[in-house]
């Protein structure tokens, strides 16, 4: 039941709290997945509230492609500092050099998809048995089926079609040996939610959030940063232009958005005014209709 004497946002944590409360209930070993992205850094702020005084007990998973903007590594460094956290790196070239994922080639070569090896070897050599997600529902048609406490079977698959209820707020976390659980506290905040709940609680971000000039190119439609990573085709004429960007991934993969946005209000502003999703920068979702779902169920986020 609501308590209507909170505001919208006080509802949202309130919700997101007693989710992670739950999760460190019913689960031996969770960790928290941190991308130095605003949903996770809203997720780890949640979970620094849920337990203070005591640390959250959740140790920081990156995933690191090893295609990172350097923006987002050292926030991520810095945060954990401040926070005191253990943090548990998932490295993609581990996983190339072993052997368990095989690189992409070509102009439109991305390390994205790898990360599902790389996390689901992270979780079996962490022996995680709870993975916290900031995958929010009105992200994407995949995300939205979702549901708080997201079962995986042994190989770190999901079934779509094949959910646990969760009626009055009721949980079930039971699980095979082998078998995990993803967990989505933010499921049921927006993206505006979350720049407005960032403002309210004055959360440090990520410079590549707000306009700054950066060299980009246009590839299938999205503005992509000019890096090691991504190098202009002979088709292809870099230019200088102010942007920022509405996601932090791989830098293969995540657009820019032309913008002069240099603060949380500007921000806010602009995503009130905007008629793209901010997934809608991402040029891994437009490999194919049902891009996400696939990446869902062989392990994704």
């Amino acid at each position: 039941m609501k308590n209507y004497n909170l505001t919208h946002l006080e509802q949202l944590e309130a919700e997101a709290i007693f989710i992670l409360r739950e999760t460190a209930a019913q689960f031996e070993r969770p960790g928290l997945l941190f991308s130095g992205g605003k949903d996770s850094i809203v997720m780890a702020h949640l979970a620094y509230k849920a337990f203070y005084p005591s640390k959250s007990p959740f140790p920081l998973v990156h995933v690191d492609t090893g295609h990172n903007f350097p923006e987002t590594i050292e926030y991520r460094d810095e945060f954990v500092e401040r926070i005191g956290s253990q943090l548990i790196v998932g490295l993609v070239q581990d996983s190339i050099d072993r052997g368990t994922a095989v690189e992409e080639t070509g102009a439109n070569a991305s390390r994205n998809a790898l990360q599902s090896v790389t996390l689901l070897e992270t979780i079996e050599s962490e022996n995680l048995d709870a993975a916290l997600g900031g995958g929010r529902r009105d992200e994407e048609k995949a995300r939205a089926k979702e549901r708080f406490f997201s079962h995986r079977d042994a190989f770190g698959q999901w079934d779509p079609k094949n959910q646990r209820p969760e009626l009055w707020n009721l949980f079930n976390g039971r699980k095979a040996h082998g078998e995990h659980f993803r967990v989505f506290p933010l499921s049921n905040w927006t993206e505006m939610d979350v720049w407005q709940y960032l403002k309210k609680e004055n959360i440090e971000l990520p410079s590549l959030y707000f306009s700054h000039q950066r060299e980009v190119l246009e590839r299938n439609g999205s503005l992509l940063a000019v890096s090691d990573f991504v190098r202009p085709t002979e088709k292809e004429t870099p230019r200088t232009e102010t942007v920022r960007f509405r996601t932090i991934g791989d830098a293969t993969c995540t657009g820019a958005v032309l913008s002069t946005a240099s603060t949380l209000d500007e921000v806010i502003a602009e995503v009130a005014a905007s008629r793209v999703t901010e997934r809608g920068t991402r040029a891994d979702d437009r490999r194919s209709e049902s891009a996400m779902e696939d990446r869902k169920k062989q392990g994704y986020f």
